[in-house]
């Protein structure tokens, strides 16, 4: 049994984030029918300390013949009984979506609250869009959602998302349309509706460029399964290298490592990932050397659920010898 937060604030935020949960999935479902059958998701529970802090739910999507990896995550923990931490709650709503087909782009949503026990919060609010194969129209569709959404806000998101998603070794970025605002509460009056809008907004607009790509999609070609392959090994390396939401979180604690590490694909090239690694800098080049004794010795390395937990074990220690400043 989880134990929620008193904080009004947080069961306000957990009730928009988990309707936008149960929604995204729904769109989810509803694309993939034409494939034969709806997409199934595992439900998946865990506990912060067996409870007593919260925890969380994730809907894990089965591979079929809609996704290489989906997984749309809620989690909420807090702090009620420990008049000693100024931290009060967090609530999240985290999605990533890797399609299986090369031609439809992947989705990173991060929506979440955080409120101190002095009664202040702040909203952290992110979107990119991420395609192996990049579509210049589908680009600029995913701009426009992020622009009429996010109004007045959107020159800075846009700033802050494309310096969060820029890889400085590979001198590129993760994703070609970004937005990130952290610490974000101009008017608490209206943050609430904000995030709401926004992930509502950014779900549709999502659910309809997957559908386009996807429903009368002729089978890929080799050369856009590599193309997809290479492009998953550079998501691989930015989240575990740079994000800073997915160190944390691995960080705090070990009750969590799969879901944590749910935005990791299927399938990476590993020859691909180790000629990163003189162009790393330190101490991050022996971060992916971790990564790469853990990977089998062959071009095309599984990601699976027990890797997941080896690699969040590897970052653990990495950080413990390396600690962030």
């Amino acid at each position: 049994m989880k134990i929620a937060p008193t904080s009004k604030k947080a069961q306000e935020a957990m009730h928009i984030l988990s309707t936008l949960q149960s929604d995204f999935m729904e769109i989810l479902q509803s694309i993939s029918e034409p494939f034969g059958s709806g997409a199934e998701f595992n439900t998946i529970e865990w506990l912060r300390d067996e409870g007593l802090h919260g925890g969380g739910l994730r809907f894990e999507a089965v591979k079929g013949k809609l996704f290489n990896g989906a997984s749309i995550n809620i989690s909420q923990v807090q702090y009620d009984d420990l008049p000693d931490k100024s931290f009060s709650s967090a609530t999240a709503l985290s999605t990533i979506i890797h399609p299986l087909h090369p031609l439809a782009p992947s989705l990173h949503m991060h929506i979440s609250w955080t409120e101190l026990k002095n009664g202040q919060g702040s909203w952290r609010i992110m979107a990119d869009l991420n395609p192996s194969i990049p579509d210049q129209k589908e680009k600029e569709k995913f701009d426009n959602c992020l622009k009429e959404i996010t109004g007045k806000y959107h020159q800075q998101g846009e700033r802050l998302g494309n310096a969060y998603f820029y890889i400085p070794a590979l001198q590129c970025f993760r994703g070609v349309s970004h937005f990130y605002l952290e610490g974000f509460n101009p008017d608490s009056k209206s943050t609430n509706h904000f995030a709401k809008d926004f992930g509502e907004s950014v779900i549709q607009c999502y659910g309809e460029i997957l559908a386009q790509k996807t429903l009368n999609a002729e089978p890929p070609t080799e050369a856009q399964k590599i193309a997809q392959l290479n492009y998953h090994t550079l998501y691989f390396y930015q989240v575990l290298t740079l994000d800073k939401g997915t160190t944390t979180g691995l960080l705090i604690h070990n009750q969590n490592d799969v879901g944590t590490l749910g935005s990791l694909p299927s399938r990476i090239n590993r020859v691909l990932l180790a000629s990163w690694v003189d162009i790393t800098p330190a101490p991050q080049d022996k971060l992916i050397k971790r990564f790469l004794r853990l990977l089998p010795e062959q071009d095309i390395c599984l990601i699976s659920r027990s890797l997941k937990v080896q690699i969040a074990e590897q970052i653990r220690a990495h950080y413990k010898a390396f600690p962030i400043n």
